[in-house]
């Protein structure tokens, strides 16, 4: 069976304070994640959103893994295995890596921001946490 993963990034500046949602739907359960991280760019914590999250569908034995993005600068780098930002760089090469590591297969969709409240709504509360403890 296939996972529904819905993942987002926040911050409160470019760089600032940031988090990331991953809420991820599989059968009839549903599993929710806010997830502070320290301070960096917007960019920066959709990449991030996206490593969290395969690392959430590894953990739980996903073999299938959907994942839906907000993002065009995530998914557009993941489909070309490319980005010109020399700070996602690494972070787009751990993602291709975690993808062919330890799943059958990964899809990644773009998705418009109207279909990713609960992944949105989860980042703005992980980045609330992280300004509350000072990053």
């Amino acid at each position: 069976m296939i996972a529904e993963v819905y993942i987002d990034g926040a911050t409160t500046g470019n760089p600032g304070s940031a988090g990331c949602g991953v809420y991820v739907k599989q059968g009839g359960s549903h599993w929710q994640h806010s997830l502070p991280l320290p301070p960096m760019t917007s960019h920066e914590a959709e990449f991030w959103a996206c490593i969290k999250a395969l690392g959430i569908c590894r953990d739980l034995g996903f073999p299938i893994v959907s994942l839906r993005s907000d993002s065009k600068a995530l998914v557009d780098a993941v489909e070309k295995n490319y980005t010109s930002n020399d700070r996602v760089r690494p972070l787009l090469s751990r993602i291709l890596a975690e993808m062919e590591e330890g799943f059958d297969h990964v899809f990644l969709k773009w998705i418009p921001s109207k279909q990713n409240g609960e992944a949105d709504s989860l980042a703005k509360r992980a980045v609330r946490t992280s300004v509350a403890e000072g990053d």
